[in-house]
């Protein structure tokens, strides 16, 4: 799932350079992999503050903890910004100091939950350290968005500065936003089609599944996936639905196209960021982009415009899965667990796309504006969400059932969704648990959240 490393250097001179990067993509299944990602809130244990970057407790000190363990440093102006291994795993940091287990491209959702595990092991040793702690939740419940600090990467500075123009809460999912997301792979043009389409019109299902976030500066929001429903107000030339996708003739080619109209942010060079906000990448090809006169981009620009695009589902050379709330440990190998039994197994890729059949643009863009408010119990058709959740498990099950990848005592894959299973059939989110927890046992104070569902 890397890019080629003559990515950087090669120039783009023409749109089918763009279409081939995404077709280079394609993979026979034994080469399938998943790359799961997700991303934690660290906090001060003696007063629940967020955590930044300088100082004794900061998040750089946290990252050079870390290197004991093995991990390679990655500096950018002099300031320690990321961790790599040899397999292609890395810890980065999100704008607000979140800090991201980015996964190694692996086989199995055992391996996954194996990865998780010890990156987990690994934060604790050194979080007791510091005296921090983590909580995976999609949105910060206590701080607002003055309090929570900035990280010294240049193109979250570039963001920063951009984002106010285009929405009003694109500083929020900047800062105070923490996901779960899994990258696949597919096989060709036409299986990589069927499975954006399916896993866009699915999105839903997973963010009622994952809601998290009920909470804003201590107080019930109104929302259940409050997350989800910040990406409605972030920036509209790189989020939303995407009803392309489902239109006679996407492919390659039609993600290009989409993908040219969306205003660049930077471009990288020399190891700095170029603020580029708002211009074109199709200029940039031309050798007219006003930052950088007469120069064409390379593919590695056009690698990291790839990634500036914030739709439920985005198409690399890979897709990924975007629709999900950060959550405790479970949840963690659950949202690989839902998703490989989805789409890597042809009968129930069949059975998903069956499911989805025939939804309306109106009844997609309903499903993506209420269920950030209202999770399982979002009225759809004759039912609810909820319904459409436990049909989709289903699906997933006899996926995993279907692979049959075991561990070393014996057990497949299903055992990853029990948690998911258990909030479908019964109809309460991790959101509503908390809800509750919060109007009855804490006596409307957030703080016991944080000790209760620390990592």
């Amino acid at each position: 799932m890397a890019v080629m490393e003559n990515a950087a250097v090669e120039r783009i001179s023409n749109r089918r350079q763009l279409v081939e990067y995404l077709e280079a993509g394609c993979k026979p299944r034994d080469a399938w992999r998943i790359g799961t990602e997700h991303e934690k809130f660290v906090y001060r244990l003696k007063d629940l503050r967020p955590v930044a970057y300088e100082g004794e407790q900061g998040i750089g000190t946290l990252l050079q903890g870390l290197r004991r363990f093995g991990w390679k440093p990655v500096e950018e102006a002099g300031e320690l910004i990321a961790l790599v291994d040899d397999d292609g795993c890395s810890v980065t940091l999100e704008p607000g100091g979140q800090l991201e287990l980015s996964g190694a491209p692996l086989r199995t959702i055992h391996e996954t939950c194996d990865e998780v595990h010890e990156h987990l092991r690994q934060v604790r040793e050194v979080n007791a350290e510091l005296g921090v702690g983590m909580i995976g939740l999609g949105f910060i419940p206590k701080w607002r968005r003055e309090d929570m600090p900035w990280m010294p990467k240049g193109r979250y500075r570039i963001m920063r500065q951009y984002m106010p123009k285009r929405g009003n809460l694109g500083l929020d999912m900047m800062t105070r936003t923490c996901t779960v997301q899994v990258n696949l792979d597919f096989a060709s043009e036409a299986d990589m089609v069927r499975k954006f389409r399916v896993s866009l019109a699915l999105q839903p299902v997973a963010t009622a599944l994952f809601a998290n976030s009920p909470f804003t500066e201590g107080r019930p929001n109104g929302y259940l996936s409050y997350r989800s429903h910040i990406w409605t107000d972030t920036d509209p030339d790189r989020c939303g639905h995407l009803p392309f996708v489902f239109e006679d003739g996407f492919g390659f080619e039609r993600y290009v196209d989409y993908m040219l109209d969306v205003p660049m942010y930077f471009v990288y060079r020399d190891g700095r960021y170029i603020d580029a906000s708002g211009q074109s990448f199709r200029d940039f090809m031309a050798g007219r982009l006003p930052v950088l006169p007469d120069e064409r981009p390379t593919l590695g620009d056009w690698a990291d415009h790839l990634t500036t695009a914030f739709p439920e589902v985005r198409l690399k050379r890979y897709l990924e899965m975007r629709g999900a709330d950060g959550g405790q440990w479970r949840r963690l190998c659950a949202l690989p667990a839902l998703w490989v039994g989805l789409l890597y197994d042809d009968a129930a890729l069949a059975a998903a796309e069956e499911l989805v059949a025939g939804w309306t643009p109106q009844e997609h863009a309903y499903l993506r504006a209420e269920v950030p408010r209202s999770a399982l119990g979002t009225p759809f058709r004759s039912g609810t969400v909820g319904d459409l959740a436990l049909r989709t498990l289903e699906i997933a099950v006899s996926g995993l059932k279907s692979r049959d990848r075991r561990n070393t005592i014996g057990d497949d894959e299903t055992a990853y969704l029990e948690a998911l299973m258990e909030i479908a059939e019964s109809g309460v989110t991790p959101a509503e648990r908390k809800l509750k927890r919060f109007h009855e046992e804490w006596n409307g104070d957030i703080d016991p959240i944080y000790p209760q569902y620390a990592y």
